[in-house]
């Protein structure tokens, strides 16, 4: 250990001696996101949810390298200045990710951590940052409401009602490159990274795929209430505690759940899932979900007020369920996980 600065923090978090930083970021979503509340938050919103492709999976992998091609643009970087890139979707073996970056041919660490992708890839790629490892990584996420459907619930020529517990999968793709240091050739970073909180796997027996919410809602309060002790926090030193999709009935349960432990968040939380949507005027239930709902809003609505200081200090928290159509064939339940990520104004110490 001689030399090495110990980074760990409480029983599951990391604070960073020299924090990684958030350089640019980059969004792209669907023609549903395109008519909600947040669609000026999105670099494009698409009109053609196929993306000129013939299959939903290969919409996605388009999405994807659509979204980092933008993100490097954005960024001036090119694709040797990039030293890995850690990025997860919802499909069988990450096959979004596999075919969407394959031409970039840039050393790949594919993550699946269901809706909470993001917040892994941004974790892993942060410590790699901060650890010496690399000086530019790409973090990203994605999903898409067709290929989603398809693979998890129903074929969409089925026409199956959906119960108002359900969420509507968000066909979105989030990417932010994290670098070293504040400023990279005299572009100031948008964001930073003080620290992160890895999630563990809850199981609350919950068998109803369609209640996404109830399912890992357990696992968001068990690492917001980890968060908080490791670093000493109280919730309103956040000015928002951001969870990724959990939707109106997770929040209610999330709320309640961290009220049983003595910790209010009623008055600080936000969920990307509500957020993306207007359930009411579009239909969507208890919200919006998939690894592309944080993603996206992150990229966007959330890096843009942490950039111009409305907000100088959140916790992102995104939300998944670990299920797939074996296990949930089989008669398991749906265990959850959630991965937080401290991210700053880069002027806040």
């Amino acid at each position: 250990m001689s030399g090495r600065i110990n980074q760990m923090k409480g029983m599951q978090s990391v604070e960073f001696a020299e924090m990684p930083y958030i350089m640019e970021s980059a969004c792209i979503c669907g023609s549903k996101e395109g008519e909600g509340p947040l669609k000026d938050t999105f670099d494009t919103c698409v009109s053609d949810d196929m993306f000129g492709c013939d299959t939903w999976e290969k919409a996605e992998s388009a999405l994807q390298e659509k979204t980092v091609n933008l993100l490097m643009a954005k960024s001036s970087l090119a694709k040797k200045d990039i030293r890995y890139i850690f990025a997860g979707d919802l499909m069988g073996q990450l096959i979004a990710s596999t075919f969407g970056l394959m031409n970039f041919e840039i050393p790949l660490f594919g993550l699946y951590g269901a809706c909470s992708t993001m917040g892994e890839a941004i974790s892993l790629g942060a410590m790699t940052v901060a650890g010496g490892y690399a000086d530019k990584i790409i973090a990203l996420a994605s999903s898409h409401f067709a290929s989603a459907e398809k693979t998890f619930r129903f074929p969409l020529e089925y026409g199956n009602q959906r119960p108002y517990s359900a969420t509507w999968t968000v066909t979105g793709c989030g990417a932010v490159t994290i670098v070293d240091r504040k400023k990279v050739d005299g572009t100031m970073a948008k964001a930073a990274i003080k620290g992160v909180t890895t999630g563990k796997i809850i199981d609350y027996g919950v068998r109803d795929s369609m209640n996404m919410g109830a399912c890992m809602a357990p696992a968001a309060a068990d690492v917001i209430e980890n968060n908080l002790k490791d670093f000493n926090y109280r919730p309103d030193e956040y000015d928002k505690i951001i969870t990724g999709d959990l939707g109106y009935i997770g929040q209610t349960i999330l709320i309640s759940l961290l009220k049983e432990k003595g910790i209010d968040i009623s008055e600080n939380h936000m969920d990307c899932g509500i957020e993306i949507f207007d359930s009411e005027k579009q239909d969507t239930h208890a919200g919006g979900s998939g690894c592309g709902c944080s993603a996206s809003v992150l990229c966007g609505y959330i890096l843009n007020n942490i950039k111009t200081g409305v907000w100088k200090k959140v916790l992102f928290v995104p939300t998944g369920a670990l299920l797939s159509t074996v296990s949930f064939n089989e008669g398991q339940t749906v265990p959850g996980i959630a991965h937080g990520v401290i991210i700053q104004n880069v002027e806040v110490e």
